[in-house]
């Protein structure tokens, strides 16, 4: 019996970190930089994030955000007016000391000393802040929604590609109300927001909910998250979105004059998501021949792939392609022999292959990537018809797809035993366990068992019980996984 060929390495249960590579590199989406831990996100990747960040965008300004830009240079004077916020990102923090480079010999050297340091910012709350503390005189000033997309240094000791490099790209959110109920409500439709894109747009099925202590964002009150579940069972966080009650606005002073003539501090919140939305889409979807992209993002969702060159072929693309209005089309014009595994593994939504034969046939030969090597015939005016079907089509079964594994490695436990059984398990899992807030116990339970809290789940259906670790009552059910 002949064994069926892949593009790229299969899947297998002690290769997942290289298979994940693999894909990054057979879909040529990014590569290692020169400076380790940093990546260059080549075209057919950018595109893929020019795809998000225009979905993304709209959906910001439809809501009232408006687009700023801050600098990426922050005195560490003004961090450490903040200092639980500084402690979080201390170990990954960039630091620049020096002004300009000296020849000395045949080496450049650092020279003439900075009379404060510069952190590249990890995070921008307190460069914004400042500004918000200008822009904000009076209660008729806010609320005041302000987002920007740029990039961000965190210096990664174990770096990879979209999942945790030294320097990736983002957006992140700021906002600042003059309620606590205002301000609250804002972090969590933001957080629907979020949600609603990563289930109808990448396709990956998503549990929400607030984060625990342990995890909370430094200096947050509350921190509420969305966690996917990727191939290999662990746990990814897609994105957060933060209600930082006044202890922002207090340590930098965002102050206003409320409708009584008080000076009040305005309560915040800041959100964000970053290209690790597109690691987490590569691990949800892809499989031994290389990615699977859902069709509403990906950078083409058709690509004809011509037999040969012969203009009377190219020609009939051609003019079927002015045809299709509102699809994302590419023809291939290489004229490779290998055209079709490349694009199976760049991961389009559907490959026409087509020659002589097809034209003279009337017929369209399809191939819909997730459904592996099958292939579909249609007349033309089936395919007219039934192009846009097919493409919502295939990204439900994505989704259909990724929800149904997710629910088979998923386990409810009441009990610390079962919850350690669960933990030693070969497989990786989403673990649910009624657990009452510690952040010590938390610490413990991350040493001895290598899982974390990733959330607690918004709308569970079953029963909470005593917290199996402690035994209190006082318990919300909360789910454990491995993580990226």
């Amino acid at each position: 019996m002949n064994k069926k060929r892949s593009a790229i390495s299969p899947i297998r249960e002690d290769n997942y970190p290289e298979w994940y590579q693999e894909v990054i590199k057979a879909a040529e989406l990014a590569e290692h930089a020169v400076v380790r831990g940093c990546m260059v996100i080549k075209p057919y990747g950018y595109a893929l994030w020019e795809n998000i960040v225009s979905y993304l965008d709209k959906s910001f300004k439809a809501r009232g955000v408006q687009n700023a830009y801050f600098p990426m240079f922050i005195p560490v004077s003004h961090l450490e007016r903040e200092a639980e916020h500084v402690e979080g990102f201390a170990t990954e923090t960039a630091v620049v000391t020096h002004r300009r480079l000296k020849k000395n010999g045949d080496r450049l050297e650092p020279s003439s000393p900075l009379e404060e340091a510069l952190v590249i910012r990890p995070t921008s709350e307190m460069v914004i802040g400042d500004c918000f503390k200008k822009w904000i005189e009076s209660y008729r000033d806010l609320p005041l929604k302000i987002n920007q997309w740029a990039n961000v240094v965190r210096m990664e000791m174990r770096p990879r590609l979209f999942l945790r490099t030294s320097e990736f790209l983002w957006q992140e959110g700021h906002t600042a109300h003059s309620s606590k109920e205002e301000a609250q409500a804002e972090a969590k439709e933001m957080l629907d927001l979020y949600a609603k894109f990563m289930e109808k747009e990448l396709a990956i099925p998503i549990f929400r909910g607030e984060k625990s202590e342990a995890e909370r964002f430094p200096g947050a009150v509350t921190t509420y998250t969305f966690e996917a579940m990727m191939q290999d069972g662990k746990a990814l966080q897609g994105g957060t979105s933060h209600f930082m009650g006044t202890n922002f606005a207090r340590a930098i002073g965002i102050e206003y004059t409320n409708g009584a003539g008080a000076k009040t501090f305005a309560e915040t919140t800041s959100w964000g998501v970053s290209t690790r939305l597109i690691g987490a889409m590569i691990m949800v979807h892809s499989d031994d021949d290389g990615l699977i992209l859902p069709p509403r993002v990906a950078p083409y969702q058709i690509v004809f792939n011509p037999f040969s060159l012969d203009e009377a072929v190219l020609n009939y693309i051609e003019e079927w392609k002015s045809r299709l209005k509102g699809f994302r089309i590419h023809v291939d014009k290489s004229g490779m022999c290998g055209s079709k595994w490349k694009w199976i593994k760049k991961g389009v939504p559907i490959r026409v292959d087509i020659g002589m034969r097809d034209i003279e046939s009337g017929k369209f030969n399809i191939s819909i990537r997730s459904k592996h090597h099958e292939k579909y015939t249609f007349t033309q005016d089936e395919f007219v018809d039934q192009l846009g079907a097919l493409l919502e089509k295939e990204q439900q079964d994505l989704y259909d797809r990724a929800l149904a594994y997710r629910e088979d490695k998923m386990v409810h436990v009441d009990n610390l035993d079962a919850f350690k059984k669960a933990c030693k398990e070969k497989e990786h899992r989403f673990i649910f366990a009624p657990f009452a807030a510690n952040k010590g116990l938390e610490s413990e339970i991350k040493e001895k068992y290598g899982v974390t809290i990733r959330c607690y789940p918004e709308e569970m259906d079953f029963e909470t019980k005593p917290c199996i670790f402690s035994g209190s009552n006082d318990s919300r059910i909360a789910i454990f996984a491995h993580s990226y």
